[in-house]
């Protein structure tokens, strides 16, 4: 079995698996991020881009080679 680390993934790979992370992590919790930058005056985008950063490390990634 081959485990791989996000890094270990081509740029056009992971640029891919972070724009799913950021619509996963938007259709979670979208409306408890909103809230939280609406009562901190923090930017939305850069919070649901840390938030996916953080998202996906709990994926696990399955190749078939």
């Amino acid at each position: 079995m081959v485990y791989l680390n996000f890094t270990d993934l081509s740029e056009e790979a992971q640029n891919r698996l972070l724009e799913a992370s950021k619509k996963d992590v938007e259709r979670k919790f979208g409306d408890s991020i909103r809230k939280y930058v609406t009562e901190n005056y923090t930017c939305f985008e850069t919070m649901i881009e840390e938030e996916a950063m953080r998202n996906l490390y709990s994926y696990k990634f399955i190749f078939n080679i």
